[in-house]
């Protein structure tokens, strides 16, 4: 059985990726304001790692002009492992994540984004049997269509995180999966960039996996998923499904009412959802019932489909969605950054709120109250 796509990576609630800059072909990635700690800086261990890699690799067949050139400009990340030993595992309300990945924002781009590539999508389906929508929602997730595709070298990231050694193995594969890639000519080493932890263009394939489902669909003799052009990723995604269960002219299910039986409900008190082997399929990409679900939803919205119909329970701290967006705008409006109006209370919201609670002499919590939201 071959590795889930997605295995090793943040949940996709950690939405949205870092932005990069576009990418070609032709011209190298330019890569300004690269975040804290995602520069190379000097580490001795892993320097001794890489030779040891070296020769490991050099057994394997990979020349020593390759990995000259493969690890040309690279080096340890510091930011890296950073990001992957902080990984906390955290959970979003079913709720709070369709706020991200099927808002307002998401929804329009990519209502145009589909309409850019119509012809490309609606091939796509001919050939794959996938639903275009859900590939132009799969798109919208990983990268925001193609806006967030990453920045940071793979070979930097994949060599820091087999250096670091809490996944040394599966890194290592990686690696030596992206050596393959660029053996192979798929990508120029100044261009083969991905997010920290070596996911890859516009919908975020793994070096593995790119191996074993990427597709030349604009024939030019590359599977290129950097580039701008996002066919190659599109169509590349559309055979990942085709090749893990997905059914021509199948659904991937649909929201339910309140007394169906047989339905998921991911957050109790919330909508259910009817759901088919196609919503499956598409968990074989990201194994999280509500990525699926906003998959679904996000491409039903790009349909032309409306908002859920069932409302979601008050949350923890007796809020509902719009009680949440009312304590942010309230924020906002006294000049104090909550980060945005999206009913989402994430760092910057309660960063807002402790800064407000000081200003006004009340005790320091950041957290949200229903006082708070009248004071407000």
């Amino acid at each position: 059985m071959h590795l889930n796509r997605r295995q090793f990576a943040l949940s996709v609630a950690a939405l949205p990726l870092a932005a990069c800059a576009p990418s070609s072909p032709q011209a190298p990635v330019r890569r300004a304001g690269v975040p804290d700690g995602m520069r190379p800086v000097a580490n001795a261990g892993y320097t001794n790692w890489v030779a040891g890699f070296r020769a490991r690799a050099t057994s394997q067949g990979f020349s020593n002009a390759l990995l000259d050139r493969a690890f040309r400009g690279t080096g340890f990340l510091p930011g890296v492992v950073e990001r992957d030993r902080n990984q906390t595992e955290f959970k979003r309300s079913l709720e709070d994540y369709l706020s991200i990945a099927v808002s307002d924002e998401r929804v329009a781009k990519g209502r145009a984004a589909y309409a850019r590539h119509r012809s490309t999508l609606t091939a796509l389906e001919r050939e794959y049997g996938v639903d275009a929508h859900i590939i132009a929602a799969i798109w919208g997730l990983e990268s925001f269509y193609g806006e967030r595709r990453g920045d940071i070298p793979v070979i930097s990231s994949t060599s820091t995180l087999a250096y670091d050694g809490r996944r040394g193995t599966f890194f290592e594969k990686q690696l030596i999966a992206a050596l393959k890639i660029l053996d192979r000519g798929q990508v120029a080493p100044q261009n083969f960039t991905g997010s920290w932890a070596g996911a890859m263009g516009h919908t975020q394939f793994i070096p593995t996996s790119y191996l074993a489902f990427a597709v030349d669909f604009t024939g030019d003799g590359r599977a290129d998923i950097w580039s701008e052009d996002p066919t190659d990723a599109l169509a590349s995604t559309a055979a990942y499904l085709a090749r893990n269960g997905w059914q021509r002219g199948l659904r991937w299910g649909s929201e339910a009412g309140p007394d169906a039986s047989g339905t998921i409900q991911p957050q109790p008190g919330g909508p259910r959802f009817t759901t088919t082997a196609n919503f499956r399929a598409i968990k074989r990409y990201n194994n999280s019932d509500a990525y699926a679900i906003g998959v679904g939803h996000l491409a039903d919205r790009i349909a032309g489909g409306g908002p859920l119909r069932a409302d979601f329970p008050p949350d923890s701290y007796g809020f509902t969605k719009d009680d949440r967006i009312a304590l942010q705008r309230g924020l906002t409006a006294r000049g104090f950054d909550a980060g945005g109006a999206d009913g989402v209370f994430g760092d910057k919201t309660r960063s807002a709120i402790s800064a407000y609670q000081r200003s006004q002499g009340l005790p320091v919590t950041g957290e949200p109250s229903l006082d708070l939201l009248r004071r407000l």
